[in-house]
């Protein structure tokens, strides 16, 4: 059971705040097995956010929109949400966002979620009052992809010894911005005591705006190269006016990007750059620096690939400077040289300059009679 309420106006609210799950993401960088894999981690990680609502106490869950990566779920999914709210032992509110918004034909329509959930339906502000805590728990729902800044204006009617609390789907004041934009200017006049956000999913760190505390969780397992590092969901502690965050880490597997200057042993520069334990991780590495012969990316992937769940390469090394300076020379070298000077300088895109490099790299080997590695 969550902590009684003897007296609601003088007790602390603790609430667990999570957004953007994304449940049911391609992941379309992994190949089908291991996509499947990763789908199955996040219907796991429902099970742990509920654990942590109930093993640390909480009040209230706030799940501050695209739990969903789009308005449809496998049925597995589906399952596994019923599932893991049904064990949470308080009330859960779900704001639901710009990927996964509200519909007649959307899970938050078709699924029977338990009792003490509250899916906030409408494209405008609206409460739910909790007696028993003293709170009152304003929100708003996307019945569309997009959504207007419904902050503007807006400022929640003083309610003596209740705490005023908001569940949203928003994005930090952008002029034009689609997806619910807010200011700091309008959540320091909303009347709010702490503001759930959700839509950003790089952590916020608990923010202040006036008497209004805010952040963005981020979102608790990466997906991407875009969502490196650790990813987690917040437990937020509201004590009449101190407010307190703690970061709480879900996620199963990190993404990561290391840059590795290859020098003349490839795979030791990258033994040595790597950390200890990535058998559970994502990794992109990414090669940098000057290299007259192009790494050879296959050995390198079959000599590392087992030391991680999943690995990718980039090549960004390009040919020395002093390579260039053989441009000058009266030789099929120099005249090759200048001619693809002149074409990397007309380069209309990275790529293409790219492409070009690695193209002086080939011809010069052919013409020295080294190894070429496409």
């Amino acid at each position: 059971m969550h902590r009684g309420r003897s007296d609601p106006h003088n007790a602390m609210i603790r609430i667990i705040h999570a957004a953007d799950l994304h449940l049911d993401s391609p992941f379309e960088s992994l190949d089908a097995e291991k996509a499947s894999v990763r789908r199955s981690e996040q219907r796991a990680l429902l099970e742990r956010i509920a654990a942590e609502v109930n093993q640390r106490n909480a009040d209230l869950l706030f799940l501050a929109g695209d739990l969903l990566d789009s308005g449809s779920a496998y049925a597995e999914t589906g399952e596994a949400l019923l599932a893991a709210l049904g064990k949470v032992r308080v009330p859960v509110f779900i704001a639901p966002g710009n990927h996964d918004w509200y519909s007649r034909r959307s899970p938050y329509t078709l699924l029977p979620f338990p009792d003490n959930v509250h899916i906030f339906r409408m494209p405008h502000l609206e409460s739910v009052c909790l007696p028993e805590l003293g709170a009152r728990v304003w929100g708003a729902g996307y019945t569309s992809p997009s959504c207007e800044a419904l902050l503007r204006g807006f400022h929640a009617p003083a309610e003596e010894g209740v705490t005023q609390l908001l569940v949203l789907h928003a994005e930090p004041g952008r002029a034009g911005s689609p997806y619910c934009p807010v200011t700091e200017e309008e959540l320091s006049q909303s009347g709010i005591r702490y503001a759930a956000l959700g839509h950003i999913h790089l952590g916020s760190g608990l923010r202040r705006a006036g008497s209004c505390f805010y952040a963005w969780p981020g979102c608790p397992e990466g997906r991407g190269f875009d969502e490196c590092g650790e990813k987690g969901i917040l437990q937020i502690d509201i004590d009449g006016e101190t407010v307190k965050a703690g970061f709480i880490p879900t996620a199963a597997r990190r993404y990561e990007k290391l840059r590795v200057e290859p020098g003349a042993d490839a795979l030791a520069a990258i033994r040595a750059a790597l950390p200890k334990d990535t058998a559970d991780d994502v990794y992109k590495i990414i090669l940098t620096g000057e290299s007259f012969a192009a790494p050879d990316l296959a050995y390198l992937r079959q000599a590392l690939e087992r030391d991680f769940f999943a690995l990718t390469f980039s090549d960004e090394t390009v040919p020395p400077r002093d390579l260039w300076r053989r441009a000058g020379e009266d030789s099929l070298a120099g005249r090759f040289l200048r001619r693809m000077q002149r074409r990397i300088e007309a380069a209309q895109t990275e790529e293409e300059k790219k492409l070009l490099l690695r193209a002086v790299r080939c011809g010069i080997a052919a013409l020295e009679g080294w190894e070429v590695r496409l």
